[in-house]
C-alpha cells in the first residue's frame, strides 16, 4: 500500500470543540496502557498485531520495535512526530482507500481517540507491557494523612488515592442494619436472622463489625456460597452436556469445593489438587475427588459420534478452561490460529492440551460410575466392615496341620492317586409324562423314546441308593436320538436338565453341591444352590449334543445310613427347543467332596497340580493353596461369613456417592498441532506438554516430560505473574459486584486495564504472601471502609462516574439466582442448612423433560427434606436447565462462566410470585407471620418487612400492604374453597389449628414481600 504523503490534518487544538465533551479531557500525561492500548487493541491488533498470519503490509504496531520499524523510508511511528507517523496519517486520511483502520471493518475512532493518539506520539510513544503480564510486585501502600474518611486498611489508601486524583470523595458508612445484610448476603449468600440484626445493631464496642465478618467467615455456609461462584467457573454440572446428555456422577467434587472453602484450604493447594490430585503421593481419597475437575468436560454417548472429533473437542476445553479458571486468557481463540491480540500461539495451544493426554478416558460411549466416595460416618462403617474381612481372612489364610493334611489329599486326587468308584443304579420303575416312555438299556443306560417335542416333562425313577451314598451323577451319553437342528436349537442339537431331586418318602433330599463337566459348561459350581434340591427354576442345566458326553455330579447334604428306596426325579421344560436322550445315572460312597472331575479348577492350577511337587516354586505352592482353600469344606463356614461381609460392604456401598476422577495412563494419548482445528488433519507437528512460551516457564531441572502436576505448580508458582491477579479481581467483584478489572475471564490485552492498577497488584502480591488466603483476602476486602460505604449515590456522583468504577460507593445488585430462592426459603424457615451430599430436584414443571431421550426422563421432585435444600444443590441439567435458576441468569455451565449477566426482566417477578418454591415459601411465611408475628395487622405487617429486608416499613408501605390483606381476606372469606386449595400448594406440612382464610390472605402478603426489589437486592 502507498504511504500517505500529504494529508490535510486537524489540528489538535480544535479537536475537543469538535467532538468530545468537556468531561471527556484529555490526561496531560497519556500512559500506553490506561489510554492507547484499548484503542489500539479494538481497532488495529486485529492487522497490525501478533498474528504474522493475519498481518496486513506486514505492518505491527503491538510493539515499540515493529511501530518504529522503517518500511520503505516509511515508519508507522515516528516518535515525537505525529506528522510524519504513517499511523496518524492514516487515522486522518480523506481517501476511503487510505484510512485506518478500514471503512469494511466497521471501526471507527472517536475525535478523542484520535487526540490522545497524537498527544501520546507528541510525547515520545511510549510503550507499556500490558499490566498483566509484568512480574507481579507489591507496590507500597499510599499513607493518607489527616483523611476525613476512614482508613481500615491499604485498600482504602488505594482507593481514596485514586478518588482524590479525579476529585471524588468516598461515601459515609452504610447503617449498620444495610451492613450487616450486605456481608451476610457476600459472604454466605443467606440473609441474617433478625436476632442477628438486632445483635449487631446493639453491639456498640469498635470491632463489633470484624466479629460478625469472623463469624460469617467460619459459617458452613460460607463455603456454599463461595461454591456457587466456583462451580461457575469450572462449569460444574450433573449431566454431560452432548447428545443425549445422560447424568454422571461428580456430586463428591461440589463436597470438595464447599469444604476446601470451609477450612480456608489455600488456594496454590486448591489448584494443584484439582488439576493432579490423583499425581500426589499417597493421594487422599479427596485429593482424588479433587481431580473430578478435569472430568467436568462435554462429553457424549452417541453411538455415531467420531472418536478423534471429541477427542479434539476434550483437548480444546480443557484449554479452555485453564484459560478462564487460572490465567484470565482467552485461549480458545487459538484451536485454529494464533491469538490476534496477545502472545498465544496455536503450539502453545496444543501443549497446554497434552497435558492432559494421560487422563485414563473413553471419547465417546461409555458411562463410567466413578469412585466410591464416603462421608466421616459411612467411612467409619466401611473400617469397621474392613476389619472384620480381614480378621475372616486371615482365619482363611492360616496354616493348620488339618488343612495341611486335607490339601494333600486333595492334590492326591487330581494327580490320579485317587479312584472315585461309582456304581449304575438300576431303576425299578420309569416312568415319563407327555407320552415318552423310558427304556432301561442292558448297559444300564435309559433311553428316552420322545414322542414329538414336549414343551416340558417329567421323568421318575425308583432306585436303591447303596448303604453310605455320598453322591448321585447323571451321566448323558451319545445318542442318535438328540436333534442335530431345528429352529431356536443350539448347533448339533442339544440335552438338557433343569431340574434334579432325590426323594425318600416323598421327601427331597437335601443337596450339598451340584457340578457338572462337558465340552462347553453352562453348569459351573457357582450355579449349585444352596442344599435345596426341588427349588423351581434353578437353572440347573445338563446339556449336550449328538456324540458328546456330559455329566452332572450331586453331593448329598448327609450319607446314606442304610441301603434305601428313593426316587429320582428329573424335569425339563425349555419347550420345544430341548429334549431328553440316553442317560445313565450311577452312585458313590466316595468321601466327600463328591464333584464332577477338575471341576472348578482353573487351568493354570490343573497344569500347576500336574508339576511335580518337590519342583514347585514358591509362588506355584502360594496358588495351589490359595485355590485349596477357596473349595475345601473345612473353610466352609469361614468363607461364608466371608462372603456374608462381602455382601454387606456391597450392599452398603450401594448407599454411597461416585465421583468420576482423573486416572493416568502410563502411556499418554499423542497430541499433535490440528491445522485449523481440524481433527481429520493429522499432518501437524506431535507436541510435548508445555505452557505459553511468552509467560515464565516451570522449573524442571531433571528435564523430565511435563506432567499435570508440573503444571498445577507452576500456575499457582509466584512467577507467573497472572492466577494470583485473576483471583483477587474475582474477589473483588464478590464484593463489589464488578471488578476491578471488569472482565473476568479476560486480563489479556481485549480485556479491560484495572481502572486502579496499583491496588490489584497489592492485593495479589498480599494474597500471595498470605500463603494464598482466601479468607485473608476476603476480611481485607469486606472490613475496608471502602466496602462499608453506603450505596446512595448523589445526582453529580451518579453522573460522574455511573457504573462505580472508582468505587466512591457502595453497589447494588440483585442476588444469584440460587441467592434469591435460598433467602425465600430461610426467611419463611423452610430452608434445610444440611451440609453437602447429592444434587436435589426442588419443584419443576411437568414435562419440562419430555424432549429429553436415549432414554426418555421425567423430573421427579424431591419429596423429602431435600426438596428445601440450598440451590446450589440442585440438580444441574446442561440443557435443561432448572427454570428458576435459569430465569434469575444462573449460567448453564457449558463452558466455564467467569461472571453471569444480570437481567431484569418481568419472567423473574412472574417466578416469584407463582412459582411452587415461592409459594410454598410464602405460606410458610405466612404462617411464621401468624404464629410469631405480634399485634394488630399493621404490627405483623411491620414484623415480617422487617424479617424479609432486615428494616421497619414506612407508614406508606404499611397501608398498601394492609389494603391489600383486607381485599385478599374478603376474597377468601367468600370462596373459602379456593383458600383450602391455596395454602396446600408444596410439601411442606402445614400449621395445625390455623384458619384457612386468614393463612391464605396471609400467604398473598408473604408473596408481596417476597417479591419486593429490596428483597432480592443486595444494597
Amino acid at each position: 500500500m502507498t504511504p500517505v504523503k500529504r494529508l490535510l490534518l486537524i489540528p489538535l487544538a480544535i479537536l475537543p470543540a469538535l467532538a468530545f465533551a468537556a468531561d471527556e479531557t484529555i490526561p496531560d500525561k497519556i500512559e500506553f496502557n490506561r489510554d492507547v492500548r484499548p484503542i489500539l487493541s479494538d481497532t488495529c491488533f486485529k492487522c497490525h498485531g501478533f498474528d504474522p498470519k493475519k498481518r496486513e503490509a506486514k505492518r505491527r504496531i503491538d510493539t515499540r520495535e515493529g511501530a518504529m520499524e522503517d518500511h520503505d523510508g516509511v515508519r508507522a511511528i515516528v516518535p515525537g512526530k505525529p506528522g510524519e507517523s504513517e499511523a496518524w496519517l492514516r487515522l486522518n486520511a480523506k481517501d476511503e482507500d487510505d484510512l485506518m483502520p478500514p471503512k469494511k471493518t466497521g471501526k471507527t475512532l472517536t475525535a478523542r481517540q484520535i487526540a490522545i493518539f497524537k498527544r501520546w506520539i507528541e510525547q515520545g510513544a511510549e510503550y507499556q507491557p500490558l499490566w498483566s503480564y509484568a512480574p507481579l510486585v507489591r507496590p507500597a501502600a499510599p499513607q493518607i494523612q489527616n483523611s476525613k474518611f476512614k482508613i481500615q486498611n491499604p485498600i482504602d489508601g488505594f482507593v481514596q488515592t485514586r478518588l482524590a486524583q479525579i476529585g471524588l470523595a468516598p461515601s459515609p458508612e452504610a447503617e449498620k442494619t444495610t451492613l450487616i445484610r450486605r456481608v451476610t448476603f457476600d459472604l454466605t449468600g443467606l440473609p441474617p436472622t433478625s436476632a442477628e440484626v438486632d445483635a449487631f445493631v446493639r453491639d456498640a464496642s469498635p470491632d463489633a463489625y470484624e466479629k460478625v465478618v469472623a463469624r460469617l467467615l467460619a459459617s458452613p455456609a460460607y463455603g456454599e456460597r463461595m461454591a456457587v461462584y466456583w462451580l461457575d467457573v469450572v462449569r460444574y454440572a450433573d449431566s454431560i452436556g452432548f447428545h443425549s446428555d445422560n447424568p454422571r456422577n461428580v456430586s463428591p467434587y461440589r463436597d470438595y469445593v464447599i469444604g476446601a472453602f470451609n477450612e480456608n484450604k489455600p488456594f496454590d493447594q486448591f489448584t494443584i489438587e484439582q488439576l493432579a490430585g490423583d499425581l500426589l503421593p499417597n493421594a487422599t481419597i479427596w485429593q482424588k475427588v479433587a481431580s473430578g475437575f478435569n472430568r467436568l468436560n462435554l462429553t457424549t454417548e452417541e453411538g455415531g459420534a467420531q472418536a478423534k472429533d471429541y477427542e479434539a473437542r476434550t483437548v480444546a476445553d480443557r484449554v479452555r478452561a485453564v484459560g478462564t479458571v487460572w490465567l484470565g486468557q482467552t485461549t480458545g481463540c487459538c484451536q485454529c490460529h494464533d491469538h490476534k491480540y496477545d502472545p498465544i500461539t496455536t503450539r502453545d495451544f496444543y501443549r497446554l492440551g497434552a497435558f492432559f493426554a494421560d487422563i485414563q478416558e473413553s471419547a465417546i460411549g461409555r458411562r463410567e460410575d466413578g469412585m466410591l466416595v464416603a462421608a466421616p460416618e459411612q467411612e467409619a462403617r466401611l473400617k469397621d466392615v474392613d476389619a472384620r474381612l480381614a480378621a475372616q481372612r486371615a482365619q482363611l489364610d492360616a496354616a493348620t496341620p488339618v488343612l495341611t493334611a486335607a490339601q494333600a489329599a486333595w492334590e492326591k486326587e487330581f494327580a490320579g492317586g485317587a479312584d472315585v468308584a461309582w456304581t449304575p443304579l438300576h431303576p425299578v420303575t420309569a416312568t415319563g409324562d407327555n407320552a415318552s416312555q423310558l427304556v432301561v438299556r442292558a448297559d444300564e443306560s435309559i433311553k428316552v423314546e420322545v414322542a414329538g417335542s414336549p414343551a416340558a416333562d417329567t421323568y421318575k425313577l425308583a432306585v436303591t441308593l447303596p448303604r453310605g451314598t455320598t453322591g448321585v451323577r447323571i451321566e448323558v451319553m451319545p445318542s442318535d436320538s438328540l436333534p442335530s437342528k431345528g429352529p431356536g436349537r443350539a448347533p448339533n442339537g442339544n440335552f438338557v436338565l433343569n431340574e434334579f431331586s432325590v426323594e425318600r418318602d416323598g421327601k427331597p433330599l437335601k443337596i450339598a453341591s451340584a457340578t457338572a463337566t462337558f465340552e462347553q459348561p453352562t453348569f459351573p459350581a457357582a450355579n449349585a444352590i444352596d442344599g435345596v434340591a426341588d427349588k423351581k427354576d434353578n437353572g440347573w442345566a445338563v446339556m449336550g449334543h449328538q456324540g458328546q458326553e456330559a455329566a452332572a455330579y450331586f453331593e448329598l447334604a448327609d450319607a446314606i445310613a442304610d441301603e434305601a428306596s428313593v426316587t429320582v426325579v428329573m424335569k425339563q421344560h425349555y419347550g420345544d427347543n430341548h429334549t431328553l436322550g440316553k442317560f445313565r445315572l450311577s452312585a458313590t460312597a466316595a468321601p466327600k467332596p463328591i464333584r464332577a472331575p477338575n471341576s472348578g479348577v482353573p487351568a493354570n492350577i490343573l497344569a500347576t497340580l500336574k508339576i511335580d511337587l518337590a519342583q514347585r516354586n514358591d509362588a506355584q505352592r502360594a496358588e495351589i493353596a490359595k485355590h485349596f482353600r477357596s473349595i475345601t469344606p473345612l473353610l466352609a463356614d469361614a468363607r461364608a461369613q466371608v462372603a456374608k461381609l462381602e455382601a454387606e460392604r456391597t450392599e452398603f456401598e450401594k448407599t454411597l456417592t461416585r465421583c468420576l476422577v482423573s486416572e493416568s495412563m502410563p502411556q499418554p494419548r499423542v497430541v499433535r498441532i490440528l491445522p485449523r482445528g481440524n481433527f481429520l488433519d493429522e499432518t501437524g507437528e506431535i507436541v510435548e506438554p508445555g505452557v505459553p512460551a511468552f509467560l515464565p516457564q516451570p522449573a524442571n531441572p531433571d528435564q523430565h516430560k511435563l506432567t499435570r502436576l508440573d503444571l498445577a505448580r507452576w500456575i499457582v508458582a509466584r512467577e507467573n505473574p497472572l492466577t494470583a491477579r485473576v483471583l483477587v479481581n474475582r474477589l473483588w467483584k464478590l464484593g463489589f459486584g464488578t471488578g476491578l478489572s471488569k472482565v473476568l475471564d479476560d486480563i489479556g490485552s481485549q480485556g479491560e486495564l484495572p481502572n486502579n492498577p496499583a491496588l490489584i497488584d497489592w492485593l495479589a502480591a498480599d494474597f500471595i504472601e498470605s500463603g494464598w488466603d482466601v479468607k485473608h483476602t476476603l476480611h481485607a476486602i469486606v472490613t475496608s471502609a471502602t466496602y462499608r460505604q453506603s450505596s446512595l449515590a448523589s445526582k453529580d456522583l451518579q453522573q460522574r462516574d455511573p457504573y462505580n468504577r472508582d468505587i466512591a460507593r457502595q453497589s447494588r445488585f440483585r442476588l444469584d439466582a440460587e441467592f434469591v430462592r435460598d433467602n425465600a426459603l430461610a426467611v419463611s424457615g423452610l430452608l434445610v442448612r444440611k451440609l453437602g451430599g447429592p444434587s436435589v430436584n426442588p419443584y419443576q414443571p411437568a414435562g419440562y423433560w419430555e424432549n429429553l431421550n436415549f432414554p426418555a426422563r421425567e423430573w421427579q421432585p424431591s419429596t423429602d427434606e431435600n426438596q428445601w435444600r440450598r440451590g446450589l444443590y440442585t440438580w444441574w441439567q446442561r440443557s435443561y436447565m432448572h427454570p428458576s435458576l435459569l430465569a434469575f441468569d444462573a449460567p448453564t455451565r457449558e463452558e466455564c462462566t467467569a461472571e453471569r449477566i444480570r437481567s431484569n426482566i418481568p419472567q423473574q417477578a412472574l417466578v416469584l410470585l407463582n412459582d411452587p418454591t415461592y409459594v410454598e415459601a410464602a405460606r410458610a411465611f405466612a404462617g411464621r407471620i401468624l404464629r410469631e408475628g405480634q399485634g394488630d395487622a399493621g404490627q405483623r405487617i411491620a414484623w415480617a418487612w422487617r424479617e424479609a429486608t432486615a428494616r421497619a416499613p414506612r407508614p406508606n408501605e404499611i397501608a398498601t400492604v394492609r389494603a391489600v390483606l383486607d381485599k385478599h381476606t374478603a376474597q377468601f372469606t367468600a370462596d373459602p374453597k379456593s383458600a383450602e386449595a391455596y395454602v396446600k400448594t408444596g410439601l411442606a406440612p402445614q400449621q395445625p389449628g390455623v384458619n384457612p382464610v386468614e393463612l391464605a390472605a396471609w400467604t398473598d402478603v408473604a408473596r408481596i414481600i417476597l417479591n419486593l426489589h429490596e428483597t432480592v437486592t443486595r444494597m
